[in-house]
């Protein structure tokens, strides 16, 4: 048995991959430079530091879509990471891109999410805004704190006591560009961020239908006809569309059918499950705690953990720093220990 180490890996790359693929022996390299790794490429021990961290274990732990879900299927920001990993890799796999880097980005993507989801988000958005005396619905408010930004503060300074994942630049910046009209510099990065859409808006609606708050006939029936009328459907038919359309470019695109189609079924979502009460009775109460905690970890940087000090001399930033590492469990636990009081020894 022969040893494809890192360097015979790196030549096989170019052998295999597409000219418009990521290498791993042409990285911009890391922030702090290392020795390279014997067995592994520079992507590839990015997704094993990824991997063993214990921001991505926090996860489990943070809710998705559904806060405080009654049943054992529904998905978590973990689950929905490793979806988004096996659906990039689907596309990168055909287009001869780099499978390491892309599964790097997916699995870093969402680090940076707080506890209770884009509830918790808004929550502490507000409550840095209100600290710092400025409008919550102000676009300042909405640059205060954003997940993409933060996943990479994650990996870059609070992962290993401190010194952080010091992850390649590639990684970081497909983490930095999955959301909104950012775009990566890598077509792996650009990958990530279709599988992202393609990924949530899919297992939405399944999570919607299985809590009773949707069914599929509910759906716009234009979509459905588009994208297929399953959730194994609407995925191979997003994947096989990316595949298809992006073969021929050096871009990562979707046909306008299959993209409006993909949009439609967000739209729809937006208006009839992310802001309906059914699907949201929860959230006063998550907003609440991640307010709560906010206030009084403002009032008392002194117990915030030795780690989360980075930003000394912006409160606000250190106190959204220890907020958004928690996870829902640990939130909820915290607010109890601080503001509920102990039935027993109580005088």
């Amino acid at each position: 048995m022969g040893l494809l180490g890192r360097k015979a890996q790196e030549r096989r790359e170019h052998e295999l991959l597409s000219r418009h693929a990521a290498f791993s022996d042409e990285s911009a390299g890391r922030l702090v430079p290392e020795e390279p790794d014997g067995l592994r490429t520079c992507y590839q021990r990015d997704r094993d530091r990824i991997l063993h961290s214990k921001s991505f274990r926090r996860l489990a732990n943070k809710t998705q879509v559904f806060l405080a879900p009654e049943g054992d299927h529904y998905r978590t920001r973990l689950t929905h990471t490793l979806e988004v990993a096996q659906i990039a890799r689907d596309i990168a796999r055909p287009l001869g891109l780099n499978e390491d880097l892309t599964e790097a980005i997916a699995l870093g993507h969402d680090l940076g999410h707080t506890p209770f989801g884009h509830a918790g988000e808004r929550a502490l958005r507000a409550a840095m805004a209100g600290y710092l005396g400025i409008n919550p619905r102000s676009s300042a408010a909405e640059d205060l704190f954003r997940h993409n930004e933060q996943s990479v503060r994650v990996v870059s300074y609070f992962e290993r006591d401190g010194r952080g994942l010091n992850l390649s630049r590639e990684v970081l910046d497909g983490i930095r560009c999955h959301v909104g009209g950012l775009r990566a510099t890598t077509l792996e990065g650009r990958v990530v961020a279709k599988a992202d859409r393609i990924a949530y808006v899919t297992h939405d609606i399944d999570d919607a239908e299985r809590a009773g708050l949707l069914t599929e006939e509910m759906l716009p029936e234009k979509c459905r006809d588009e994208l297929g009328r399953t959730s194994s459907e609407r995925i191979k038919t997003m994947v096989e569309d990316a595949v298809t359309c992006s073969s021929d470019t050096d871009d990562v695109v979707m046909s306008p059918e299959v993209w409006g189609a993909l949009m439609g079924m967000r739209a729809f979502l937006f208006s009839n499950l992310y802001k309906r009460g059914d699907a949201k009775s929860e959230e006063p109460k998550a907003e609440h705690v991640v307010a709560a905690l906010f206030d009084y970890f403002a009032d008392h940087v002194d117990e915030i953990p030795d780690e989360y000090h980075l930003a000394e001399g912006q409160r606000e930033v250190m106190v959204a720093d220890y907020i958004s590492s928690m996870t829902d469990r640990f939130a909820i636990r915290l607010y109890r220990d601080i503001f509920v009081p102990r039935a027993w020894g109580m005088r």
